[in-house]
Protein backbone atom coordinates (compact mmCIF):
# COMPACT_ATOMS: atom_id res chain seq x y z
CA UNK A 1 0.00 0.00 0.00
CA UNK A 2 1.25 3.64 -0.59
CA UNK A 3 1.23 5.78 2.42
CA UNK A 4 0.09 9.66 2.81
CA UNK A 5 1.05 11.30 5.50
CA UNK A 6 -1.46 14.54 6.28
CA UNK A 7 -0.04 17.10 8.11
CA UNK A 8 -2.17 19.58 9.84
CA UNK A 9 -0.54 22.65 11.88
CA UNK A 10 -2.91 23.54 14.95
CA UNK A 11 -2.66 26.69 17.06
CA UNK A 12 -5.52 26.97 19.75
CA UNK A 13 -8.12 25.13 17.21
CA UNK A 14 -9.55 22.61 20.28
CA UNK A 15 -12.81 23.50 18.06
CA UNK A 16 -12.07 22.60 14.89
CA UNK A 17 -9.40 18.84 15.50
CA UNK A 18 -12.69 16.88 15.12
CA UNK A 19 -14.08 18.25 13.11
CA UNK A 20 -11.31 18.02 10.28
CA UNK A 21 -10.92 14.31 11.43
CA UNK A 22 -14.54 13.56 10.42
CA UNK A 23 -14.79 15.79 6.77
CA UNK A 24 -10.93 13.75 6.12
CA UNK A 25 -12.49 10.19 6.70
CA UNK A 26 -15.28 11.22 4.22
CA UNK A 27 -12.33 10.39 1.44
CA UNK A 28 -11.80 7.02 3.62
CA UNK A 29 -13.26 4.75 0.64
CA UNK A 30 -11.65 7.13 -1.82
CA UNK A 31 -8.27 5.72 0.12
CA UNK A 32 -9.11 2.30 0.36
CA UNK A 33 -10.11 1.94 -3.34
CA UNK A 34 -6.80 3.59 -4.52
CA UNK A 35 -4.65 1.31 -1.70
CA UNK A 36 -3.52 4.26 0.12
CA UNK A 37 -3.03 4.47 3.71
CA UNK A 38 -3.15 7.21 5.96
CA UNK A 39 -1.23 8.87 8.87
CA UNK A 40 -2.78 12.14 10.08
CA UNK A 41 0.12 14.22 11.78
CA UNK A 42 -1.38 16.91 14.12
CA UNK A 43 1.63 20.03 14.90
CA UNK A 44 0.34 21.77 18.52
CA UNK A 45 1.93 25.02 17.60
CA UNK A 46 2.12 25.82 21.80
CA UNK A 47 -1.73 25.79 21.97
CA UNK A 48 -2.63 27.19 25.35
CA UNK A 49 -6.42 26.06 24.99
CA UNK A 50 -7.58 21.70 24.73
CA UNK A 51 -6.10 21.44 21.40
CA UNK A 52 -3.69 18.36 23.01
CA UNK A 53 -6.53 16.75 24.88
CA UNK A 54 -8.81 16.94 21.68
CA UNK A 55 -5.87 15.04 19.49
CA UNK A 56 -4.93 12.73 21.98
CA UNK A 57 -8.81 11.43 22.79
CA UNK A 58 -8.50 11.34 18.81
CA UNK A 59 -5.75 9.10 18.78
CA UNK A 60 -6.56 6.89 21.75
CA UNK A 61 -10.09 6.51 19.06
CA UNK A 62 -7.81 6.19 15.50
CA UNK A 63 -4.20 4.64 16.09
CA UNK A 64 -3.35 6.40 12.27
CA UNK A 65 -3.92 9.99 14.11
CA UNK A 66 -0.49 11.43 15.48
CA UNK A 67 0.79 14.52 17.27
CA UNK A 68 4.28 16.76 17.85
CA UNK A 69 3.81 18.70 20.79
CA UNK A 70 6.14 22.45 20.88
CA UNK A 71 7.65 23.54 23.71
CA UNK A 72 5.67 27.33 22.81
CA UNK A 73 4.40 28.71 19.78
CA UNK A 74 7.02 28.51 16.79
CA UNK A 75 4.91 29.59 14.17
CA UNK A 76 3.13 27.57 10.88
CA UNK A 77 6.41 27.77 9.08
CA UNK A 78 8.42 25.41 11.85
CA UNK A 79 4.57 23.70 12.03
CA UNK A 80 5.30 22.54 8.59
CA UNK A 81 9.06 21.73 8.89
CA UNK A 82 8.45 19.85 11.71
CA UNK A 83 5.24 17.55 10.20
CA UNK A 84 7.36 17.08 7.04
CA UNK A 85 10.42 16.21 8.92
CA UNK A 86 8.08 13.78 10.72
CA UNK A 87 5.85 12.57 7.46
CA UNK A 88 6.58 8.66 6.54
CA UNK A 89 4.47 8.68 3.62
CA UNK A 90 4.94 8.00 0.17
CA UNK A 91 2.83 11.19 -0.22
CA UNK A 92 2.47 14.38 2.23
CA UNK A 93 -0.23 16.89 1.98
CA UNK A 94 -0.15 20.17 4.20
CA UNK A 95 -4.09 21.11 5.54
CA UNK A 96 -5.09 23.91 7.65
CA UNK A 97 -7.51 22.50 10.70
CA UNK A 98 -9.95 25.32 9.78
CA UNK A 99 -11.03 23.12 6.68
CA UNK A 100 -10.42 26.22 4.52
CA UNK A 101 -8.33 23.95 2.86
CA UNK A 102 -11.11 21.19 1.92
CA UNK A 103 -10.47 17.21 2.13
CA UNK A 104 -13.06 17.00 -0.86
CA UNK A 105 -10.10 18.28 -3.50
CA UNK A 106 -7.55 15.09 -2.36
CA UNK A 107 -9.49 12.52 -5.21
CA UNK A 108 -8.75 15.38 -7.74
CA UNK A 109 -5.60 16.24 -6.48
CA UNK A 110 -4.49 12.39 -6.65
CA UNK A 111 -5.49 11.89 -10.31
CA UNK A 112 -3.28 14.44 -11.68
CA UNK A 113 -0.20 13.14 -9.05
CA UNK A 114 -0.78 10.00 -11.47
CA UNK A 115 -0.56 11.81 -14.40
CA UNK A 116 3.29 12.54 -12.96
CA UNK A 117 2.77 15.79 -11.32
CA UNK A 118 5.53 15.90 -8.54
CA UNK A 119 3.05 18.18 -6.72
CA UNK A 120 -0.41 19.05 -6.87
CA UNK A 121 -1.14 22.70 -5.50
CA UNK A 122 -4.41 25.01 -4.49
CA UNK A 123 -5.04 28.71 -4.94
CA UNK A 124 -7.83 30.63 -4.29
CA UNK A 125 -9.87 32.54 -7.00
CA UNK A 126 -11.80 35.19 -4.38
CA UNK A 127 -10.63 36.60 -1.06
CA UNK A 128 -14.28 36.44 0.02
CA UNK A 129 -14.83 36.86 3.33
CA UNK A 130 -11.47 38.86 4.09
CA UNK A 131 -11.44 42.80 4.78
CA UNK A 132 -11.21 44.68 1.54
CA UNK A 133 -7.63 46.38 2.92
CA UNK A 134 -6.29 42.65 4.08
CA UNK A 135 -7.04 41.66 0.50
CA UNK A 136 -5.88 45.04 -1.32
CA UNK A 137 -2.46 44.05 0.59
CA UNK A 138 -2.44 40.38 -0.46
CA UNK A 139 -2.92 41.43 -4.06
CA UNK A 140 -0.09 43.80 -4.02
CA UNK A 141 2.79 41.86 -2.10
CA UNK A 142 1.93 39.11 -4.51
CA UNK A 143 2.34 41.41 -7.71
CA UNK A 144 5.77 42.64 -5.94
CA UNK A 145 7.35 39.69 -5.76
CA UNK A 146 6.59 38.52 -9.16
CA UNK A 147 8.49 41.36 -10.18
CA UNK A 148 11.15 41.19 -7.88
CA UNK A 149 12.15 37.61 -7.19
CA UNK A 150 12.79 34.88 -9.78
CA UNK A 151 11.20 32.21 -7.76
CA UNK A 152 7.37 31.74 -8.41
CA UNK A 153 5.02 32.79 -5.92
CA UNK A 154 1.62 32.44 -7.31
CA UNK A 155 -1.01 34.95 -6.03
CA UNK A 156 -3.76 33.33 -3.77
CA UNK A 157 -1.48 29.99 -3.32
CA UNK A 158 -2.02 27.80 -0.15
CA UNK A 159 -0.11 25.64 1.95
CA UNK A 160 -2.97 22.79 0.91
CA UNK A 161 0.06 21.21 -1.61
CA UNK A 162 -0.15 17.24 -2.14
CA UNK A 163 3.55 16.30 -3.18
CA UNK A 164 5.33 13.06 -3.96
CA UNK A 165 8.47 12.27 -1.48
CA UNK A 166 11.10 13.32 -3.51
CA UNK A 167 10.03 16.73 -3.40
CA UNK A 168 9.86 16.69 0.61
CA UNK A 169 12.95 15.41 0.98
CA UNK A 170 14.01 18.37 -1.17
CA UNK A 171 11.97 20.92 1.05
CA UNK A 172 13.32 19.07 3.76
CA UNK A 173 16.81 19.67 2.52
CA UNK A 174 16.67 23.46 2.89
CA UNK A 175 17.09 23.39 6.92
CA UNK A 176 17.03 27.44 6.92
CA UNK A 177 16.10 29.16 10.09
CA UNK A 178 13.80 31.94 8.37
CA UNK A 179 10.97 29.84 6.57
CA UNK A 180 8.85 30.97 3.86
CA UNK A 181 7.56 27.74 2.26
CA UNK A 182 5.68 29.44 -0.33
CA UNK A 183 8.69 30.73 -1.84
CA UNK A 184 10.55 27.15 -0.98
CA UNK A 185 7.62 25.02 -2.86
CA UNK A 186 8.62 27.54 -5.90
CA UNK A 187 12.32 27.38 -5.66
CA UNK A 188 12.44 23.89 -5.11
CA UNK A 189 11.01 23.34 -8.58
CA UNK A 190 9.42 20.42 -9.79
CA UNK A 191 6.26 19.86 -11.71
CA UNK A 192 3.06 21.54 -10.38
CA UNK A 193 -0.48 21.33 -11.18
CA UNK A 194 -2.80 24.55 -9.84
CA UNK A 195 -6.23 23.83 -9.13
CA UNK A 196 -8.10 26.78 -8.19
CA UNK A 197 -11.50 27.13 -5.71
CA UNK A 198 -13.48 29.66 -4.31
CA UNK A 199 -12.46 30.92 -0.92
CA UNK A 200 -14.24 29.12 2.24
CA UNK A 201 -14.59 30.83 5.31
CA UNK A 202 -13.07 29.60 8.33
CA UNK A 203 -15.30 26.34 10.20
CA UNK A 204 -14.85 27.30 13.74
CA UNK A 205 -12.90 30.20 15.50
CA UNK A 206 -11.01 33.36 14.85
CA UNK A 207 -7.97 33.66 12.15
CA UNK A 208 -4.68 33.80 14.11
CA UNK A 209 -3.36 36.12 11.39
CA UNK A 210 -3.97 39.76 12.00
CA UNK A 211 -2.59 42.45 9.64
CA UNK A 212 0.92 42.86 11.66
CA UNK A 213 1.33 39.34 11.32
CA UNK A 214 0.78 38.90 8.04
CA UNK A 215 2.93 42.38 7.12
CA UNK A 216 5.68 40.56 8.95
CA UNK A 217 5.46 37.71 6.73
CA UNK A 218 5.63 39.25 3.66
CA UNK A 219 8.79 40.71 4.77
CA UNK A 220 10.14 37.78 5.59
CA UNK A 221 8.86 36.63 1.94
CA UNK A 222 10.73 39.76 0.44
CA UNK A 223 14.11 39.03 2.11
CA UNK A 224 14.56 35.38 1.93
CA UNK A 225 13.73 35.66 -1.79
CA UNK A 226 14.62 38.69 -3.55
CA UNK A 227 17.91 41.24 -2.77
CA UNK A 228 15.62 43.09 -5.35
CA UNK A 229 15.46 46.16 -1.88
CA UNK A 230 19.32 46.25 -1.54
CA UNK A 231 19.88 46.88 -5.27
CA UNK A 232 16.88 49.84 -5.02
CA UNK A 233 19.12 51.25 -1.70
CA UNK A 234 21.67 51.62 -3.71
CA UNK A 235 20.78 52.74 -7.20
CA UNK A 236 18.96 55.46 -4.10
CA UNK A 237 22.53 56.24 -2.71
CA UNK A 238 23.93 57.29 -6.07
CA UNK A 239 21.36 58.55 -7.57
CA UNK A 240 21.24 61.52 -4.36
CA UNK A 241 24.98 61.66 -4.84
CA UNK A 242 24.52 62.83 -8.46
CA UNK A 243 21.56 64.97 -7.30
CA UNK A 244 23.86 66.58 -4.54
CA UNK A 245 26.76 67.09 -6.99
CA UNK A 246 24.78 68.87 -9.84
CA UNK A 247 23.20 70.74 -7.37
CA UNK A 248 26.60 72.01 -5.86
CA UNK A 249 27.67 72.75 -9.87
CA UNK A 250 24.39 74.75 -9.96
CA UNK A 251 24.94 76.78 -7.11
CA UNK A 252 28.61 77.87 -8.51
CA UNK A 253 27.34 79.07 -11.22
CA UNK A 254 24.61 81.00 -10.24
CA UNK A 255 27.20 82.39 -7.70
CA UNK A 256 30.00 83.50 -10.34
CA UNK A 257 27.50 84.84 -13.21
CA UNK A 258 24.66 86.57 -11.43
CA UNK A 259 26.12 87.28 -7.57
CA UNK A 260 23.11 85.67 -6.29
CA UNK A 261 23.78 85.01 -2.62
CA UNK A 262 22.96 81.17 -1.42
CA UNK A 263 19.95 81.81 1.08
CA UNK A 264 17.04 79.68 2.17
CA UNK A 265 17.59 77.84 5.37
CA UNK A 266 14.10 75.75 5.16
CA UNK A 267 14.94 74.47 1.68
CA UNK A 268 17.92 73.43 3.29
CA UNK A 269 16.59 71.73 6.69
CA UNK A 270 13.79 70.02 3.91
CA UNK A 271 16.64 68.95 1.75
CA UNK A 272 18.70 67.39 4.89
CA UNK A 273 15.63 65.22 6.26
CA UNK A 274 15.22 64.16 3.01
CA UNK A 275 18.39 62.34 2.40
CA UNK A 276 18.65 61.81 5.93
CA UNK A 277 15.08 59.83 5.69
CA UNK A 278 16.54 58.43 2.56
CA UNK A 279 19.52 57.07 4.86
CA UNK A 280 18.14 56.01 7.28
CA UNK A 281 15.46 53.98 5.36
CA UNK A 282 18.56 52.34 3.03
CA UNK A 283 20.36 51.28 6.43
CA UNK A 284 16.79 49.70 7.83
CA UNK A 285 16.61 47.42 4.68
CA UNK A 286 19.97 46.40 5.08
CA UNK A 287 19.57 46.00 8.86
CA UNK A 288 16.91 43.04 7.86
CA UNK A 289 18.55 41.41 6.13
CA UNK A 290 21.80 41.50 8.79
CA UNK A 291 19.34 40.28 11.13
CA UNK A 292 18.49 37.07 8.99
CA UNK A 293 22.01 36.64 8.92
CA UNK A 294 22.38 36.92 12.15
CA UNK A 295 19.74 34.07 13.10
CA UNK A 296 21.03 32.15 10.57
CA UNK A 297 24.79 31.89 11.82
CA UNK A 298 23.08 31.15 15.27
CA UNK A 299 22.08 27.51 13.79
CA UNK A 300 19.07 27.42 16.23
CA UNK A 301 16.66 24.41 15.84
CA UNK A 302 13.47 25.34 13.92
CA UNK A 303 11.27 23.83 16.44
CA UNK A 304 11.41 22.57 20.10
CA UNK A 305 9.57 19.64 20.46
CA UNK A 306 7.64 19.09 23.87
CA UNK A 307 5.50 15.49 23.24
CA UNK A 308 4.94 13.06 20.63
CA UNK A 309 2.56 10.61 19.75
Amino acid sequence: MSLLSVIVPCFNEEENVELFYRELMKNESFFREKNIDIELIYIDDGSRDGTVGEVKRLHEKDGRVHMISFSRNFGKEAAMYAGLERAAGDYAVIMDVDLQDPPALLPDMFSYVEQGYDSVATRRVSRKGEPPVRSFFARMFYRLMKRISKTEIVDGARDYRLMTRKMVDAILSMKEYNRFTKGIFGWVGFETKWLEYENIERAKGETKWNFWKLLLYSLDGITAFSTVPLMISSLMGVLFCVVAFVMIVFIIVRKLIFGDPVSGWPSLVCIILMTSGVQFFCIGIVGQYLAKTYMEVKNRPIYVKKEEL
